[in-house]
């Protein structure tokens, strides 16, 4: 097992792939369920016929869509910039699919980042299995801040369990909590990727380096990269610095956090999640 920590102050760089046509806007996507309604999703498709490799994302607390019903900025980011790459990007909409607002709150939350979520990573990793125009041993999994959370559970190493037989490839993690985790002894079944910010007060980053650390010796490969002076949600496209309040979780319990872009931060996420997919 390889564990990997990195420190970094990144300079702007872009993307090392060829560039292919990008799907700009999403195409709306509904996936059966075993029980309740179907779960929503939206995708963005590459031009051409594949296979491409695919990558399922799941959305934060807040949710995928905003109070109007218009996709968030950094999931519509992501989508065009990793589609222009050749990959599909699946979002599965874990809140609107069951008429839920935010989860952000400590009165509000009904989803399970261990439970509902990871059911809905599954149930998107199955459906793009399922489809002849993607490589069904490429699907990764990608989350940001609450979903980075149940993207670690999604890929929590249980030993007395057996793996699906089309497991994701891999994982990516942006901004996890991951005190949780941590106390249950997490490591990973696949490869994984988390990136976060050391100014982070939502999410501690020395919480993430230990916990990979104590994974040491009983995980797959896992690499975390702490940037310096990033808050919570760097990768946005614009947004400027910000403080919320009255949220469930805090480094310092007060529910008063930090979010908005770091440019370097953002700029080296840009270039080392594709790389790290690619592998």
């Amino acid at each position: 097992m390889r564990v990997v920590f990195a420190v970094l102050a990144a300079a702007v760089v872009t993307m090392p792939v060829a560039p292919t046509r990008a799907a700009t806007e999403p195409q709306s996507i509904e996936i059966p369920q075993a029980t309740g309604g179907p779960l929503k999703a939206l995708l963005f498709r590459p031009d051409g016929s594949g296979p491409f490799p695919a990558v399922v994302g799941l959305h934060n607390c807040t949710g995928l869509q905003n109070r109007n019903g218009v996709l968030g900025a950094r999931y519509r980011d992501w989508g065009v910039q990793l589609s222009r790459l050749g990959f599909a990007v699946l979002l599965p909409d874990s809140n609107g699919s069951r008429r839920l607002g935010s989860q952000c709150g400590l009165q509000r939350r009904a989803l399970r980042v261990d439970r509902e979520r990871v059911a809905d990573a599954n149930a998107a990793r199955a459906w793009l299995q399922a489809q002849s125009w993607i490589a069904p041993d490429r699907v990764s999994l990608m989350g940001w801040s609450s979903g980075a959370i149940a993207a670690l559970w999604a890929v929590r190493a249980r030993p007395t369990e057996v793996a699906a037989a089309a497991d994701f490839r891999s994982a990516i993690a942006m901004y996890p909590g991951c005190r949780r985790l941590a106390n249950v002894a997490w490591s990973a079944r696949v490869p994984a990727l988390i990136l976060i910010g050391r100014a982070d007060d939502q999410a501690s980053a020395a919480v993430c380096q230990k916990m990979v650390r104590d994974a040491r010796g009983r995980s797959a490969r896992v690499e975390i990269h702490v940037y310096p002076g990033a808050h919570h949600d760097f990768d946005h496209p614009n947004r400027p610095l910000q403080v919320r309040t009255g949220l469930a979780y805090s480094v310092d319990g007060s529910g008063r956090v930090h979010s908005g872009t770091n440019a370097a931060a953002r700029a080296d996420a840009l270039k080392r999640v594709p790389e790290w997919l690619e592998r």
